[in-house]
């Protein structure tokens, strides 16, 4: 599966973004969709994941509460909801797909496929 994500940009400290990724093939919902960030001279780290379904989430607690991941099977894409902002959220998110994942996985590894990454940054 190809992966593209989109929807990054350059926004206020509070404010909102909606990160898309949309995936090629018939078999999206077919895999566990997660959401990555890494900030310059940092580890990538997890940032969500959501189900096949989408009817499971799970974040990391420094999300928890202020992003929202969903999808939509039929159009093959999942989204990343970005509210109240903070500057320490400013990173390149990726997307990624895993067929083997885990509920609640959030080891890079347990994701086979990447997108390319959008970049956010959050002025404060």
């Amino acid at each position: 599966v190809q992966l593209q994500a989109s929807g990054g940009g350059l926004v206020q400290a509070g404010g909102s973004l909606r990160l898309s990724c949309a995936a090629s093939g018939r078999t999206f919902s077919s895999y566990t969709m997660g959401w990555f960030r890494q900030a310059p001279g940092k580890e990538r780290e997890f940032v969500a994941g959501i189900s096949l379904s989408g009817g499971t989430s799970w974040y990391a607690d420094s999300v928890k509460g202020r992003f929202t991941s969903s999808r939509d099977n039929a159009k093959n894409t999942v989204y990343l909801q970005m509210n109240s902002l903070k500057p320490e959220d400013t990173a390149v998110y990726y997307c990624a797909a895993g067929s083997a994942t885990p509920a609640g996985g959030r080891n890079p590894s347990w994701y086979r496929y990447w997108g390319q990454g959008t970049q956010v940054t959050v002025s404060s």
